[in-house]
This record gives structure tokens, sequence and C-alpha cells, in this order.
């Protein structure tokens, strides 16, 4: 098997500088504090029904016994984390994966790499996810359950304020059909205003978001055209022009987006396609790819999208935590919006890459097209490791890859200097399809920048990185 081999290393959290480290010092061991808080209030709950149901009452028994063993092995895993333990093998629990991140963990192991602080940085991050959802999949009764959930279902119900706006714009647009089927320039606008709402979603991660309040969320949510161009300086590589330019040469073609977030990023990327294929004669189908487990908190998996769009139909799910209280007229925008979002999934406009039903784990969808995303390989080698997918994205009009995780595989997540050209940094997958790429800076990696912009940008603030406020639109076609 030949893999491609980058010229410079990849990050890992040896550098106590670097985010990397900080990430498994801070950001790992509060998520993993977070699962557990979840479980024993969880338990709480199934003992006080079993107290009340005496026929469920050794079913739930058996559920909290489950749950205790699960919330030791997490404890563990958090006590090894901080002292720089060896990476212990995943078990064989039945879903995708676990021997190619044993047989990698044998590779770091002769090199003394296989420990949470030597391990690269990538690979470090999406085992962790990995080994966590082991331990739910091996047991009987915590198998579908999400430790992840009601934090994405948190944020989505604080979401209102902006999420009725969205629609409310959605619906007045409707008035400019006549103008934008006209107007190829007024239409190219609209298209890069609904860039800008899918890029500035994506901030919104509760992987680095772990104690927002309602005010932070709906700044981080602002999609007014104020925001917008006022945003615009913060946009240090902006192919906005490239992508119009790509998509007005297609006709009923079909546009993939690779998913992030659950929630309100999820929203707005169903905003967006619902765009492409209601107002633009570009685009006529368009294929979501979710995660099949659990997946850096807040990625989304079939359950979440299948929620998402039941939650929006559901007058009451937003009305009552938006502050002040959405209109009748805005609620009725919601509405419009949230049935012909649905009406697309029924029609096939919409899909998934997996039956919308698919549990956690993947069922009988195990050898779909999904898996691929909760590796750790780079994406320049889907090629070799996962051809069926990469022949499906070939013959994708666009792929539009969201977000910060999906960056840095884009990119193998290594140090490349960040002058070092897009298409460089992409290595073998560059030309495979059109891909454009839409992330908010959370992590060090960053490619394809001006000189002259990265220099600004370092002298007004030095953590442009790692802190969200920066973002990268970043296209490339195909060859």
């Amino acid at each position: 098997m030949v893999l491609f081999q980058a010229p410079f290393p990849p990050y890992d959290p040896t550098d106590e500088l670097g985010f990397s480290y900080e990430t498994v010092v801070k950001r790992w061991p509060v998520i993993l504090a977070g699962i557990v808080d979840q479980l024993h209030r969880e338990n709480h709950t199934f003992h006080v029904q079993a107290q009340e149901d005496h026929a469920q009452k050794q079913a739930l028994e058996n559920k909290i016994t489950e749950g205790k063993a699960i919330i030791e092995k997490i404890s563990k895993l958090k006590y090894d984390m901080a002292r720089d333990h060896v990476m212990e093998p995943i078990p064989a629990d039945g879903e995708l994966h676990a021997d190619f991140y044993n047989t990698e963990l044998e590779a770091l192991a002769k090199s003394s790499r296989n420990t949470w602080f030597k391990a690269p940085w990538l690979y470090a991050e999406c085992y962790l996810y990995r080994l966590l959802r082991s331990y739910f999949a091996q047991s009987t009764h915590w198998r579908n359950f999400d430790p992840f959930h009601s934090q994405k279902l948190d944020v989505f119900t604080k979401s209102g304020t902006s999420i009725y706006g969205i629609a409310t714009i959605m619906h007045e647009l409707e008035a400019e059909r006549s103008v934008l089927e006209s107007d190829p320039e007024k239409l190219k606008v609209f298209f890069q205003e609904m860039i800008q709402m899918c890029l500035w979603g994506n901030a919104t991660d509760l992987s680095l978001l772990t104690h927002m309040s309602l005010v932070d969320i709906e700044k981080l949510q602002s999609v007014g055209k104020d925001m917008q161009a006022a945003r615009k300086e913060f946009i240090m590589r902006d192919d906005q022009e490239k992508a119009w330019k790509h998509i007005s040469t297609i006709k009923d073609g079909r546009v993939d987006f690779v998913l992030d977030n659950a929630g309100f990023e999820l929203f707005t990327d169903l905003v967006f396609a619902d765009f492409l294929v209601t107002y633009t004669p570009y685009v006529s189908k368009v294929v979501f790819h979710p995660k099949l487990i659990p997946w850096f908190v807040s990625d989304v998996t079939p359950p979440d999208f299948e929620e998402t769009i039941k939650s929006l139909l559901d007058p009451s799910f937003l009305s009552s935590t938006t502050s002040p209280p959405p209109s009748a007229d805005q609620q009725q925008h919601l509405q419009q919006l949230a049935g012909r979002l649905k009406r697309y999934v029924t029609e096939g406009v919409f899909s998934l890459s997996v039956p919308i039903e698919t549990p956690l784990g993947g069922g009988s969808a195990l050898e779909s097209l999904a898996g691929f995303w909760t590796t750790p390989v780079p994406y320049w080698d889907m090629k070799t490791y996962d051809p069926k997918l990469w022949d499906s994205l070939k013959d994708s009009d666009l792929v539009v890859l969201k977000g910060d995780l999906n960056y840095r595989k884009l990119t193998g997540d290594i140090q490349w200097p960040p002058l070092t050209p897009f298409d460089e940094a992409l290595g073998p997958l560059a030309g495979s399809f059109p891909l454009l790429s839409l992330r908010t800076n959370k992590a060090d990696v960053a490619v394809g920048l001006d000189e002259e912009v990265l220099k600004k940008t370092e002298a007004k603030d030095p953590k442009w990185r790692v802190n969200g406020k920066f973002a990268l639109i970043s296209f490339l076609g195909k060859t």
C-alpha cells in the first residue's frame, strides 16, 4: 500500500505552547468529565424510575450497573490521559475500525509514541472518540446512547433567534425569485451570503465552547448583512468568487456536504442546500455525509439529522426558549422552511449517504460510504483506503467540507508553512473532485494564505489559528 508522505511532521502535544498540548491537558479532561456527569444524571433518573416501576425494575437496575461500569472506564481513561500513559487497544466490539486503530497503535509503539502526549494529535483525538464509542458499543443497554446528545440539543434550543431570522430571510427570498432567475449577479450575491452563513455557523462547536451563555451563542450565530460585512476582514482566504464561477457552470448538478456540527450548523447547511435547489438552476440533488458514531462532541449522526428536521417542524421546540418570543409571522416562516426541507428529504432531493434510520454504530450500514469519516486517515489517502467513497465523490459537482476537523484531515494536520499552496497541502486528493472547504480556525494548521494577509493577522491577533475568530474559504476545482 503506497501512501502519501508529507514533507513536514504532524502536530503533536509535545509542544507545550501548541494548541494540541492545551487540548490534551484541558479540553479532553473537561469533555470526559462532562460525559461522566451526564451518565450520573441518567443513572439517577433510572434509579427513580426503578423505585416507581416494579415491572421494569430489574431492567433498569441492569442499565444502572452498566452505566456505573462505563463511568469507571471513562474515569480511568481520564486518569491515564493526564499521566501520559500508554493508549490501550480498542476492544473488538463489532463496529468499524478497531483493528485499524490498533494497528496504528502498534506502529506508534515501535517509536514509543503510543502515549497521550506523544501520539500525533489527529490520530489521538480520533482514537479517543472511537475508544469512547467502544465503551457503549460493548454494553447491552447503552448501545444507542449518545453521551453528547443533551449538549447538542441544549445549544440547538438556544439558537432560536438566529434560526427564526434565517427562516424569515428565506421567506423574503421567495419574493425575489423572478429577479434571481433573470439576474445572475443578484443570484451571486445571495450565494455568497449563503456561504458566509454556512461558514460562521461552524463557529458553534461544542468541543470548544464548553462554557457559553445564550448571549455568546447568539453573537456567534449573527448572520445579518452588517455582521457579515464586518467579518470579511476575518476571512483570511476568500475563494467565494472561484466557488461561484464553478457552480454557475453546473446544470441540475449534485452537491455533497461532508457535515460537521449538529444543531445550528446543520441548520445552516440545510438552508444553504435549500437555496441551491430551490432558487438556482445549478443543483437538483444534495447528499449529506454524517458520522456513524458520536464524534468530536457535536458532529452530526443519522439520528441527529432526523431529529433536526422533526424539531424544526415542532412549533413548540424553539418558541418556548426564544427571547423575545417569535412573532406569528416568524413561526410561519420557519414552518414553511421546515416543511420544504422535510419534503426534499421525502422526495430524495436531500439524502444521507446512509439510510436516515441508521442507528449509532452503523447497524446494517457498516459497510457504507460513511465509515471513512471516523478514521484518522488524511483525505489524501482516501482513494487507497476507501475507493468506493472516492469514486462516489468523483461524481459530485461540488463537495462542501464543513469545519475544522475536515480541514485538518484535508491537510493531514501537518505543520505546513501557511504560505503553502492549498492544492499542494491536499496531496494526491487535489483535483479528484471540486471541493469547497468552509472552516473557522480552531486548530494550528492553515495553508494557502497570502503573505501580506498573514502578517497583518499575526500582528492583530497571535491566536488567529485557534480562537475561532478567523476563517478560510478554500476552493479547488477538478482536474
